[in-house]
C-alpha cells in the first residue's frame, strides 16, 4: 500500500504554499520527461515582473493537436450524419459523469493532492480510469497541477486566465508545446511506481481510452461509440477545462486566497464538486471541496462510499479553524458551569 505522502508531496499540499519570495521553481520540460528543473530566462522566480507570452494561432493548431481537434470534428459530423438521439445523449451524459468522477477523484484529489490513501492495485485502477478521459498521463497531469498551485495566477501559472486570458487558460496551454513534457521533480512520490511511469509514456497514455471505445463499440455499436465516446469525451474535456478558466473568472470568493479562484455552484454540478474552487485553493489537500452542507460535491460522496468499502481511507478534511472565513461569527465560548 502507498505510504503517507513524502515531504515533496506534503509541500505540494501545503495551504498557502507560495511564500512572499516564491518557491523554488521547476518548469515543465518542453518535450519528453524531465528529471531536473529548468528555468525560462524571461520569467522570474516569484512570477513578479515577468511578461507571459500570449497565445498564438500556432499554439492552438499544430500537427500534435490534430487528434484533439479531430475529435471535435468527428463528434459533430457523426451526430449530424446519424441524427439526434435522446438515448444517445443520455449515454453521453452518463459516461461523462462517470469519467468526471474518475478525473476529479483520480487525477486531481488523489494523484495531485494525495487527499486520501489507497492500495497500490486501486491506485492503478484510478490511473486507468482517469486516463480514459484522454487527458494524458497521471504524472503529467499531477505535475502541471502542482505547479499551478505553487504559482496560481502569477505569470508562471501554466493556465492563468488573469495573466493570459480565457482561451489560453481553457485550451491554449494544453495545445501549445510549452507543457508537453512531465517534470518528475514535482511528482517524485508518484514516479517511483513503474506502472505509473509506463502509463505516462506518449504511446501508452491513450490506451485506457481506446479500451473504453472498444467496449462501447462492442456493447452498442456505432451509436454507442459516437455518443458514449466521441461526444462524451469532448463534453468531458470542456467540463474539466472550465475549472482552469471559468473558476478563476466567475463566482464568489469566500476566502481571500492570493489568486482569483472562485466558488461557482453551476460548475460544481457540472464537474461533480470541482466548482468549489476557492474552497479548494484555500485548503488544497482536502478530499472534500464542498465545505458547507449545501455545497454539492459528488466526488466526495463517491469517496465516502469507497471508504465504506475499504478501498480508500484517511480522507483528509479541513480543520474547523480552516473553515472559518472572514466575517464568520467566532465559535461560541463555553458557558460557565453552574455553581
Amino acid at each position: 500500500m502507498p505510504g503517507a505522502p513524502t515531504a515533496a508531496a506534503d509541500a505540494n499540499m501545503t495551504e498557502g504554499s507560495r511564500g512572499p519570495d516564491g518557491p523554488r521553481l521547476s518548469l515543465p520540460y518542453l518535450g519528453g520527461v524531465s528529471t531536473a528543473g529548468i528555468s525560462a530566462p524571461s520569467r522570474t522566480a516569484s512570477g513578479i515582473g515577468a511578461s507571459p507570452r500570449r497565445g498564438r494561432l500556432r499554439d492552438y493548431f499544430r500537427p500534435a493537436t490534430f487528434v484533439f481537434w479531430g475529435f471535435h470534428l468527428a463528434a459533430i459530423v457523426a451526430v449530424i450524419l446519424s441524427g439526434f438521439s435522446w438515448r444517445g445523449l443520455a449515454l453521453a451524459v452518463g459516461v461523462y459523469f462517470v469519467r468526471m468522477v474518475l478525473v476529479t477523484a483520480g487525477y486531481h484529489r488523489y494523484f495531485s493532492h494525495r487527499a486520501f490513501k489507497t492500495s497500490r492495485p486501486f491506485q492503478l485502477l484510478l490511473a486507468l480510469g482517469a486516463q480514459s478521459s484522454l487527458q494524458k498521463g497521471v504524472l503529467w497531469w499531477a505535475a502541471n497541477h502542482r505547479f499551478h498551485h505553487k504559482q496560481s495566477d502569477t505569470t508562471l501559472d501554466p493556465h492563468s486566465a488573469k495573466q493570459r486570458g480565457f482561451w489560453w487558460a481553457h485550451l491554449g496551454w494544453i495545445t501549445a508545446e510549452d507543457y508537453d513534457g512531465t517534470n518528475l521533480d514535482l511528482v517524485g512520490d508518484l514516479a517511483k511506481y513503474p506502472e505509473l511511469r509506463l502509463l505516462n509514456r506518449p504511446g501508452v497514455q491513450m490506451l485506457p481510452a481506446v479500451a473504453l471505445a472498444l467496449v462501447l463499440l462492442a456493447a452498442g455499436g456505432l451509436p454507442a461509440l459516437v455518443w458514449g465516446f466521441l461526444v462524451s469525451t469532448v463534453m468531458l474535456w470542456h467540463g474539466s477545462f472550465s475549472i482552469n478558466s471559468l473558476s478563476h473568472l466567475i463566482g464568489r470568493r469566500r476566502y481571500p486566497t492570493p489568486d482569483d479562484s472562485r466558488n461557482n455552484w453551476a460548475l460544481a454540478i457540472l464537474t461533480t464538486g470541482e466548482g468549489w474552487h476557492n474552497n479548494h485553493h484555500h485548503y488544497q489537500s482536502s478530499a472534500n471541496q464542498g465545505f458547507r452542507w449545501w455545497e454539492i460535491d459528488v466526488t466526495f460522496y463517491v469517496l465516502r462510499l469507497l471508504e465504506r468499502c475499504r478501498l480508500v481511507w484517511d480522507l483528509r478534511r479541513p480543520p474547523a479553524e480552516a473553515l472559518r472565513a472572514p466575517g464568520d461569527a467566532p465559535p461560541h465560548a463555553a458557558l460557565p458551569k453552574a455553581a
